[in-house]
């Protein structure tokens, strides 16, 4: 799965904001079922920034953003993403796509 957070950065707050985002993306990156993590910046507005991650399954991305950590290093960065969706499943050839539909919570 991929999780990708977008920020919205202001200019004099770019320095610090870039070594909390990579002490946040080393934090997730320590944890098991991480595969990979980008960090950018848009070129056109760079104001606006990324972290993308890549995981083994959203599983593993949910154990992470529960240990103690995460929550001390990347949460309080996490908290400053954009409100948008954030957690996408990888769509490759021949692979079965999640169905939208009410779960059970029982």
């Amino acid at each position: 799965m991929i999780v990708v957070n977008r920020f919205r950065v202001a200019p004099e707050e770019q320095g610090s904001f870039r070594v909390a985002l990579e002490t946040a993306r080393d934090a997730l990156a320590a944890r098991p079922g991480h595969v990979g993590a980008t960090i950018g910046r848009n070129v056109d507005d760079p104001g606006l920034w990324v972290l993308t991650t890549r995981w083994e399954n959203v599983g593993a991305y949910r154990r992470a953003l529960s240990s103690y950590d995460v929550k001390l290093h990347a949460v309080p960065v996490l908290y400053r993403a954009l409100d948008e969706p954030s957690a996408y499943e990888v769509v490759e050839p021949g692979t079965d796509l999640n169905v939208e539909r009410t779960r059970s919570l029982g």
